[in-house]
Formats: structure tokens, C-alpha cells, sequence
């Protein structure tokens, strides 16, 4: 009894010196940190806790892309970092059946369940192929595109033109969570939660997605024994995970519960002119023998994975989009004057303001500008692999399947050996091909929508949302951050701010 005594009191002291150690070697420019024995290299990652992805990119700036962080011994916590394009392509593409999700990953994103962010095998193909055909379908695609405009009419320019003219701050991000959540809903369900109104109602499924990520980027940096006796006895982060899994689930199975009424007498194949996603997706799952599950609770799950993919990755990324331009004037000017341009080239009663008319795929400028701030801040800033046998990276490191393998995506665009010396630089040209156009860059040099065969399925999708959210902004109003207000990114899976966007509006003829 007293040697346990002993070692309660010695441990959290000695780990706090180590930490302090940590501290002032970091104060004296010392990125790579201490290997200590038992504790290994932890200590310098609760120094840096608070800001991990510019630490991360820092570190592996000076380590050629890759560094093996050592856990403490008795956790299990050993984790190759790499933001190394080789070792990213191996993993996600030329050796991709050596790394799947995985039990560890399914684990911590235990929450989505089966859904395809989860799956591997025969389950993760029956996802691929049912989503693909779903998500591409003619039908779908003038469902999304019309709820996209009408929401922007109806939700989105009256309350930014009701903040500009009361001139009230206005917090973009949650705007873009609003607008996001009620365009997937709609486009899925059927029905608009319309959390994108005037009066900012609070709905508990839409907040409840943000706690939840927040928790689940807890079990990224705590030994697994830590969060899943916290799970046990229903405290901490894994309270907060609890409820808003309580609360999202409520959401979708009500969801699920009316669709599955309205249809119980529809037996046809859906039409074009009146296809329903979520209508289309029950028949399928009831025609599928992947999974012995209850079919609604993999409903569920499927239906899970799309909210959070197309609420959480547009609205972040639309977030540090205005972040960038707002400190980018110039840059500005150019996207405005690309839609000014194509707008008065329509021969629609002389000058055209109909911004339903722009073609998109012509806004050159602001599709760059999109890209730039994808590759700065990506909205899934890192991901992690374990592989099933043991393996060599192209960077020449052997990993087995006790190695966490985090790939780094958000220092990849920060490394100058990826993007060149002005890597840090926010240029839309970048993104410019020769002979006009677009440039193509290869996925494992610009992961943002991941890469391989699980590349994402809705990267149209979140281009067709984004530039029509970001063309209707900057043609209507000049976006300026308010001073003083802190922008950094939060303790989420998802790279979002950690105190919002708060911005100054002023409507563009008042400029």
C-alpha cells in the first residue's frame, strides 16, 4: 500500500518536471523533442497541446516529413507522424489493402458506426457502389443545386443583409454550419431544419455534431484506457460524446421513421423528375445481405456519415476561405471582378444581377482561391492508418500494426519541399493551367479530399456549394475580420475555429 502511495505522488511529479524540462528546451528553439525513458516523448505534446498542428508542422519540417513519436511504455501510444507525398500515396493507393480503417479507427469513431467513413471489405464496397450512383444521379444533382440557391435567397442574404444593415458582427462560421447542415438535410432527408433563419433558432442535432467531434479528438490524445474508463463511468468527454450521440440519433431515426411511412406504399424506381435520396437509399439497403445488422440502424449509420461529411467539411472550409481573402484585398478584387465580368456578359436584359446565371465552372479566380485554402487549412487536417502486416515505408520507416501512422495532411501544404518557398503564401494562381483553366495536382500532393479508392464521393458536391455561398458573399458585401478577435483552429477531427469568424459586413455599394 505505501509503495502505491509512493508511486501516486512520484509520477505526477516527475511528469511535471519533464514537462517543465520540455518547456524551457522548446523556449530555447529546441523543436525535436526528448525521447524520456518510460514516458517517451509525451511530454513535449502536452507542452504543444494547445496548438498541435503548427507544433506537428514545425516538427516534421525539420525531421524530412516523418518522425516516430515514442509513447509512454505501458499505453501503447507509439505514432509515426509523416507528411511525406511517397508515403502518403503507398498507404492511400498503391499498397491500399495493407491499411484499412481498421478495429483501433473504429474504435474511436465508434459513433458513425458502419458507415462507409468506417467500413472496410464487402461493406465498404456495398457503400461505394451505392453512394456513387445515389450522389450521381441526374436527379439529385438539380435537387442539391435548386436547394443550394433557394437557401442562399431565403436563409443566407437576408440575415447577412439584416447584420450589414444593423451593422451587426456576424460569426461566419456558424453561419456556414447553418447553412451546410439544412442543404444536406434537405438534399437527404427531404426536409429543411431551416437552422438558417433570421432568428438563429437552436437545434440540438446541429450542435450535438460539433460536441461529438470534439470529443472523439479527445480519444486522439489520451491513452485508450483513459477515455474508455471515462466512457465507463460516464464523465468528461465521453459525457459529452454520450449525450450528443443520445441527441443525433433521436434526429436521424425520426428521420428515417417518416420517410420509410411516406414510401411504405412506393414500389416503383425512382424517377428523375421525382427522385428522393433518402426513398432511393432505403430500397437499396433493404435489397443489401453486406451487413445482419438491424437495416435501420445501418440506415443510421449511412445516413450519419453524410451529414457529418457534407455539413462539416464545406462550412469549415468556406470559414478559412474568408479568413484568407479578408487579409487578401487584392485577391478579393479579382474573384469580384471574375463575376462581375461573366455576370455583364449576359445578354439578360442588358446588365445581368440573376447569379444563378454565372457558370460556375468558369469562376477560375475563386475556384483557385478555394483550393489555396484547402491546402492551408484542410478540413480533415490529418488522418491515421494502421497496417495489417508489417511494412516499409517509401521514407524508408518500418511500421507493423501496433504503429499508429498519422498522415499530416495540413502540414503538407506548409512544407516547402511539397509547394516551394511560397508555400505560406495564399496565391489563386497557383492553381492556373498554361493554356487556361484549371491545373490538376495529383491527390497525394493535395489529400484534401482524401485519395485512392476512398477519395471522396461529394468533392463536386462541396465545390458546387462552396463557390456559389463564396460568389454570392463577395459580390454582395466586403468582408472584414474584426479586430482584435482571436482566429485559431480548434481541438476538433474537423479543422474549424476555435472562437468563430467574426466579421464586419458592409454591402458592396456602400463600400
Amino acid at each position: 500500500m505505501a509503495f502505491l502511495e509512493y508511486i501516486t505522488i512520484f509520477l505526477p511529479i516527475v511528469l511535471c518536471f519533464l514537462i517543465f524540462i520540455s518547456y524551457i528546451r522548446q523556449r530555447h528553439n529546441s523543436i525535436i523533442p526528448t525521447n524520456w525513458p518510460v514516458l517517451g516523448r509525451i511530454p513535449a505534446i502536452v507542452v504543444n497541446a494547445h496548438r498541435l498542428h503548427e507544433y506537428g508542422t514545425n516538427l516534421l519540417a525539420c525531421t524530412d516529413g516523418t518522425i516516430l513519436i515514442k509513447g509512454p511504455r505501458f499505453a501503447n501510444m507509439d505514432m509515426l507522424c509523416t507528411s511525406s507525398p511517397a508515403d502518403i500515396h503507398y498507404i492511400l493507393s498503391k499498397n491500399f489493402p495493407n491499411y484499412p480503417k481498421g478495429d483501433k479507427f473504429r474504435q474511436i469513431f465508434d459513433i458513425l458506426g458502419e458507415g462507409v467513413s468506417n467500413a472496410d471489405g464487402e461493406i465498404w464496397e456495398f457503400h461505394r457502389r451505392t453512394l456513387k450512383a445515389l450522389l450521381n444521379h441526374p436527379g439529385f444533382h438539380s435537387i442539391l443545386k435548386k436547394n443550394i440557391w433557394d437557401k442562399v435567397e431565403k436563409g443566407l442574404l437576408p440575415v447577412l443583409d439584416n447584420n450589414s444593415r444593423h451593422g451587426v458582427d456576424t460569426d461566419l462560421q456558424d453561419i456556414f454550419h447553418r447553412f451546410a447542415f439544412d442543404i444536406i438535410c434537405e438534399s437527404v432527408f427531404g426536409d429543411d431544419p431551416e437552422s438558417m433563419s433570421l432568428d438563429f433558432p437552436y437545434i440540438p442535432c446541429e450542435k450535438a455534431l460539433s460536441h461529438a467531434e470534439e470529443a472523439i479528438f479527445s480519444r486522439h490524445i489520451m491513452p485508450a484506457r483513459l477515455w474508455k474508463l471515462q466512457r465507463l463511468l460516464g464523465i468528461g468527454s465521453e459525457k459529452k460524446l454520450s449525450d450528443a450521440w443520445n441527441i443525433i440519433d433521436q434526429f436521424i431515426y425520426q428521420h428515417i421513421a417518416k420517410k420509410q411511412q411516406e414510401s411504405s406504399n412506393m414500389n416503383c424506381e425512382p424517377l428523375e423528375e421525382n427522385f428522393v435520396f433518402l426513398t432511393a437509399l432505403i430500397r437499396e439497403v433493404k435489397e443489401q445481405s453486406v451487413t445482419s445488422r438491424d437495416p435501420d440502424k445501418f440506415l443510421r449509420d449511412i445516413l450519419l456519415n453524410l451529414i457529418v461529411a457534407g455539413r462539416d467539411t464545406t462550412s469549415s472550409t468556406l470559414s478559412w476561405f474568408f479568413y484568407i481573402l479578408a487579409k487578401n484585398p487584392v485577391a478579393e478584387d479579382k474573384i469580384r471582378e471574375e463575376i462581375k465580368t461573366q455576370l455583364d456578359n449576359e445578354e439578360i436584359g442588358g446588365k445581368c444581377n440573376n447569379m444563378q446565371a454565372l457558370d460556375l465552372s468558369k469562376l477560375v479566380y475563386l475556384h483557385g482561391g478555394l483550393c489555396e485554402a484547402l491546402r492551408l487549412f484542410p478540413a480533415v487536417p490529418f488522418q491515421h492508418k494502421s497496417p495489417v502486416q508489417p511494412d516499409m515505408l517509401p521514407s524508408g520507416h518500418q511500421v507493423d500494426g501496433k504503429t499508429s501512422i498519422i498522415l499530416c495532411f495540413y502540414t503538407m501544404g506548409r512544407m516547402e519541399s511539397i509547394w516551394g518557398k511560397d508555400c505560406l503564401e495564399f496565391k489563386p494562381e497557383r492553381w492556373f493551367a498554361t493554356g487556361g483553366g484549371i491545373e490538376h495536382q495529383p491527390s497525394y500532393k493535395f489529400p484534401a479530399f482524401n485519395a485512392g479508392p476512398r477519395s471522396c464521393l461529394g468533392k463536386q458536391m462541396s465545390f458546387t456549394q462552396m463557390k456559389i455561398v463564396a460568389a454570392t458573399i463577395i459580390y454582395h458585401y466586403h468582408v472584414e475580420l474584426v479586430e482584435g478577435h482571436p482566429v485559431i483552429p480548434s481541438d476538433f477531427v474537423i479543422l474549424e475555429m476555435k472562437n468563430g469568424l467574426i466579421v464586419r459586413l458592409t454591402k458592396r455599394n456602400e463600400v
